[in-house]
């Protein structure tokens, strides 16, 4: 067989179902490969689309997702969505084509040192120079990107390296590594200064829910009557139902999450990325006392200095801790959690504006506990992360390590591949053209999600800072195509509600259906 057919085989033996990337000339033995192998290779419209779908499947399965690209353009394209798996913790592989080694010494049309240049936004990479070494860098590839921390790995294949005979295996694909057990003596300390505590809270970050933790820590939290704050990607590890919620870090009418943490004398945080929130606003003074569960040390910052780490499995430092303390504290922020709550739940009045916040009460209504709202990254972003009640771990997809816009749509693509639920997708005008023809990989795939377009004709969230920092706003105002009509022209069915009552019809009409729609919501009208 040809190197492709091995690499192929590999991906099939990692258990890889998609494929997503853009045709390129180097890739042609690979794309054959992909064509007789049990994959599902997905044509998108264009390589940051192939990146963030991956990404995304990524992140909703615990399974690297798998994105191609050929050389030059097509390789840097993908750069975006890999770092945006980078930061967000999402297990990626990306496969990138390449020239003929022949001419790689030399200035050559497209070849650029595509291994270097991803070397900031993945944990590893390399170029697949030889057969020899196909296999292992395949597994290699997968067992890092899915290995806690989970990231982004990437493979370079010069085309005469696919083309060439080989006569090797896949490897064998083991159980993924598992972390220790917690050590026993930063148990102890840990409950000594959660013992010592009077107010203490949790902080669920985005390892609380990546790491399969979520049950584990809502044990937790029933068993002490520990309060929870969430980051935006820790959102659904403890149910918003619950009493012990105070939903994410700037939840509440009047900042009463936030003023939580600042109250609090010992936060526990559990799978807490520092590149999500910056801790010194949480910590300004730098003196709360702070418990580090995660499978990785914390990372160096005076504003995040730990009193204790347990570095391990992060459930069963949970169920360690769980054990050890034997101590209530009385949801000393129950008061809090139903003011946080039900402003969250508050429809607006019927001559109201529309508006994100007003919007997502009807959306919670239409939407199952276990259906996915995939964010994009805008001013909305900000309303979905703080007043979207959320209830089940990983059904509220937000960006928020590398936050990248334009991750709306193909995101959506990749969840409905990915799951049974239904899905919807809340982007901005200016996120969702940026990825907008992906439109078409949905329609040609015959999926079916929502897609909701808050439209403001600008670039939103940054007006907002520079009127907050100048009083006055430049270079951020856009005009927009008749959505609808842009819809339709995919074959996706387009409504643009004129009032509450319509938009309510409207949600519950397409949310449960199995058509593609897009609804268009004027703000501020």
């Amino acid at each position: 067989m040809k190197a492709s057919d091995l690499l192929v085989r590999c991906l099939e033996a990692e258990g890889v179902e998609y494929v997503f990337g853009v045709p390129g000339e180097e890739l042609e033995d690979v794309l054959f490969s992909l064509r007789d192998s049990s994959i599902r290779y997905i044509p998108v419209r264009h390589e940051q689309g192939a990146a963030f779908m991956a990404d995304v499947h990524g992140r909703l399965t615990g399974d690297a997702g798998v994105c191609l690209a050929t050389l030059g353009p097509g390789a840097t394209n993908l750069l975006t969505g890999v770092a945006d798996a980078h930061l967000d913790k999402s297990p990626l592989v990306a496969i990138t084509g390449q020239g003929g080694r022949e001419r790689l010494h030399k200035e050559s049309h497209q070849a650029l040192d595509v291994v270097h240049t991803f070397e900031a936004v993945v944990k590893w990479n390399t170029q697949l120079n030889d057969t020899e070494i196909i296999n292992e860098s395949v597994r290699k590839a997968f067992k890092l990107a899915e290995y806690e921390k989970p990231g982004a790995t990437h493979l370079e294949f010069p085309e005469d390296v696919a083309a060439e005979a080989v006569d090797y295996e896949p490897l064998p694909v083991r159980e993924k590594v598992r972390r220790p057990d917690p050590d026993a003596a930063s148990v102890e300390r840990a409950a000594d200064l959660l013992l010592t505590a009077e107010r203490p809270i949790v902080l669920a970050g985005n390892g609380a829910v990546r790491a399969n933790a979520a049950d584990r820590l809502r044990s937790f939290v029933e068993a002490t009557d520990v309060p929870v704050v969430s980051t935006y990607m820790g959102k659904g590890a403890v149910s918003d139902r619950s009493a012990h919620s105070l939903m994410t870090l700037d939840s509440g009418p009047d900042g009463e999450a936030e003023a939580a943490m600042e109250g609090a004398d010992c936060v526990v945080a559990v799978g807490y990325d520092i590149a999500e929130h910056d801790p010194k606003r949480w910590n300004p003074n730098a003196d709360t006392r702070v418990v580090h569960v995660d499978h990785e040390p914390a990372e160096v910052y005076q504003h995040y200095n730990p009193d204790v780490e347990i570095v391990a499995d992060i459930s069963r430092a949970l169920e360690r801790l769980e054990a050890t303390v034997e101590g209530t504290w009385g949801t000393w922020c129950a008061d809090t959690h139903e003011a946080v709550l039900a402003d969250a739940l508050e429809t607006p009045e019927d001559d109201e504006p529309f508006s994100v916040a007003g919007v997502l009460p009807y959306l919670r209504d239409a939407m199952a506990d276990d259906d996915v709202l995939v964010s994009d990254v805008g001013s909305h972003k900000m309303a979905i992360a703080t007043q979207f009640p959320t209830f089940e771990p990983n059904t509220c997809i937000v960006s928020n390590g590398l936050a990248s816009m334009g991750i709306g749509v193909p995101g959506g693509v990749a969840a409905d591949l990915a799951l049974d639920s239904n899905v919807v997708v809340g982007t901005g005008d200016g996120g969702f053209l940026m990825n907008a023809a992906e439109l078409e990989t949905a329609t040609r795939l015959g999926l079916g999600f929502t897609v909701l377009v808050f439209n403001d004709d600008d670039y939103g969230l940054i007006s907002e800072k520079q009127r907050e920092h100048t009083g006055e706003a430049f270079g951020t105002g856009l005009t927009n195509p008749d959505f609808v009509a842009f819809a339709e022209s995919f074959g996706v069915d387009g409504y643009r509600p004129e009032s509450w009552a319509e938009l309510e019809t409207v949600l519950d009409s397409v949310v449960d259906g199995d058509e593609m729609a897009l609804v268009e919501v004027p703000l501020g009208g």
